[in-house]
């Protein structure tokens, strides 16, 4: 980063905690404030385990990509939501498989669009952009977007460790059948998400995003199944991530009895636009 250019980046309150930082921060980043590395503690409090649990949706994210790529031959991801660089970021997953795979991040932390944008300088297959999952309008629409992705092949919207942000009232079905409508036949939707079924691990998980974050809401396994709105499922389906092996349907899993308490708060899935 330009030595000249403005830290924190304009529009970040460092006393205040975001989630790519908090992410960041769970994860054993380094691009996070004292708030970021408090509200973590605050998790834990909660949730001990939830380093472990950050790390979990983090491989997930991983998985489902890889699969999206060479599985699917998906070689278009948008992935909003996306975050603050890591070890491993989404275009890296993709372009290990196929260096051609396009990847437009999106996120609506100041933060993430700095350093972003100077770790992807000489990737011209990969950018990132501005904006927020409650505005898909206005993600499909951005310029770079477009510039970037050609809406008339199959895209894969990635949408990892995000919809738990969205209220009720902000009708996240909604946003993804936006985001899902003018995308080409063959498009993929990638989801990870929180179940609600009376445990107390998915319940501390929750209060430590509404105390730190104002968001992170649990919600019954029948009601995520619909943010697939009704299109097919990749196998295993809708499945506790520790399960969940999209490349390898059939492998032996462990049984959910035999979960650690944070192994049962998240879940993921993927379903492909007919």
């Amino acid at each position: 980063m330009n030595d000249a250019a403005p830290w924190p980046p304009p529009g970040i309150d460092p006393n205040v905690p975001s989630t790519a930082r908090v992410y960041d921060a769970a994860l054993g980043g380094k691009n996070n404030f004292k708030a970021d590395r408090e509200a973590v503690e605050v998790f834990a409090r909660k949730i001990p385990q939830v380093r472990e649990a950050t790390r979990l949706n983090r491989d997930a994210l991983i998985r489902g990509v890889q699969y999206l790529v060479r599985g699917a031959g998906i070689d278009q991801i948008l992935d909003i939501g996306c975050g603050l660089p890591t070890e491993q970021n989404t275009h890296e997953a993709a372009q290990e498989i196929n260096p051609e795979a396009r990847v437009v991040y999106v996120d609506n932390d100041p933060m993430v669009l700095s350093h972003g944008r100077a770790l992807l300088a000489d990737n011209r297959t990969t950018t990132v952009v501005t904006a927020d999952l409650r505005d898909p309008q206005a993600i499909l629409a951005n310029p770079e977007v477009r510039a970037h992705l050609d809406f008339d092949r199959p895209i894969a919207v990635v949408i990892v460790g995000m919809i738990m942000q969205i209220h009720e009232n902000e009708k996240p079905d909604e946003i993804i059948a936006t985001l899902m409508e003018p995308l080409a036949s063959g498009s993929h939707l990638f989801l990870t998400a929180w179940p609600d079924t009376g445990d107390p691990a998915q319940l501390g998980l929750s209060q430590g995003c509404l105390e730190t974050l104002g968001n992170g809401w649990i919600r019954p396994i029948e009601r995520l199944e619909r943010h697939f709105q009704g299109m097919p499922m990749v196998p295993p389906g809708l499945e506790y991530v520790s399960r969940w092996y999209p490349e390898e349907p059939g492998r032996e899993v462990p049984a959910f009895e035999d979960f650690e308490p944070y192994e049962r708060t998240q879940m993921a899935g993927i379903a492909v636009k007919p």
